[in-house]
């Protein structure tokens, strides 16, 4: 099934000369007389490589037809990360290239959606908020309570992101798993 590069949107899956790709950032520029062109930056799912590529608005790209499973992350040696099928047991590899910046987001026994191409897994899908436990935080100024103050946490996967003044070492807290932006701390 062919695909306008028009409907393209971030997230969405395509083949580009004969190879799955994931749309990272899209943007589209309207030209005089009805013309456009697409600017993406597109990740292969099979190798973890960025690119970036401009199509003219009438171009048609390849759809590609996915499946998902859900995957139970074990660990990671720094070059694989595994998973296992929670409904065949199967054990999945995918090289720390795939997962890229996703790793800070995961955790042991974190569930995931795991895309499948041609039964093979090529990647993972992320929820989109995840709760992290906060493990450093950053002291803040003393008398500066407003609550645009921003500080630098350290997560429990060790990632850092920023976060209002009143968040504490300790707490949990939920971050977009797209932007990396606090979205807030968990209730008990």
């Amino acid at each position: 099934m062919a695909l306008g590069v028009t409907d393209l949107r971030k997230g969405q899956v395509f083949a580009f000369e004969g190879h799955p790709y994931r749309v990272v950032e899209y943007a589209q520029k309207v030209m005089g007389r009805g013309g456009s062109i697409v600017n993406v930056t597109i990740k292969s799912l099979l190798d973890g490589k960025q690119l970036q590529k401009t199509f003219k608005g009438n171009e048609q790209l390849d759809s590609v037809e996915l499946t998902y499973a859900n995957v139970q992350y074990l660990y990671n040696d720094g070059a694989k990360f595994y998973f296992m099928d929670n409904e065949t047991y199967e054990q999945i590899e995918l090289n720390a290239d795939i997962i890229g910046d996703q790793a800070g987001f995961l955790k042991e026994g974190d569930v995931v959606k795991a895309m499948k191409l041609d039964g093979n897994a090529v990647s993972v899908e992320l929820p989109k908020n995840v709760y992290l436990k906060v493990t450093y935080a950053e002291d803040v100024v003393k008398g500066d309570t407003s609550s645009s103050v921003l500080k630098n946490v350290k997560l429990e996967t060790g990632i850092e992101v920023k976060v209002p003044a009143f968040i504490k070492e300790g707490d949990v807290i939920s971050v977009d798993t797209e932007t990396w932006e606090y979205r807030e701390r968990k209730k008990d």
